[in-house]
């Protein structure tokens, strides 16, 4: 099994998509990263020779993944928030930050539907 940056990557999948299970490293950026080192991105994960993953790891240590990059974004929302922008105060809110609409479809950032107590549908007809 091929573990490289703390992740292990999938046997069964093409390098060129076992590398993306690693945050930080997307489709171009694994393309890139096999094109330079000449590896056939047909390749099965479970395939790879111990050389060929020493050179993989060797690569990706100059690549910003992870940890590293997980507190970067972190730090760059706390940033936002601390200054005070739109942006800042949207994070801080838990509602959409790109402009997204409100009023309705807002629902994985707003989070599930509370009911609002005293909205009776006309109890009080008799």
């Amino acid at each position: 099994m091929a573990r490289i940056a703390g992740v292990d990557l999938p046997r069964n999948k093409r390098v060129v998509i076992g590398l993306t299970s690693i945050f930080g490293i997307g489709l171009s950026t694994s393309k890139s990263i096999l094109g330079k080192l000449g590896i056939n991105e047909d390749t099965k994960v479970s395939q790879l020779t111990d050389d060929e993953v020493n050179k993989i790891r060797n690569e990706i240590s100059n690549i910003k993944i992870e940890g590293a990059l997980k507190s970067e974004v972190q730090m760059n929302i706390k940033r936002l928030m601390d200054t005070g922008t739109y942006r800042g105060k949207r994070h801080r809110r838990g509602l959409p930050v790109r402009g997204q609409r409100t009023r309705t479809n807002a629902r994985t950032r707003k989070g599930k539907r509370k009911t609002v107590a005293g909205k009776k549908k006309a109890a009080a007809k008799k």
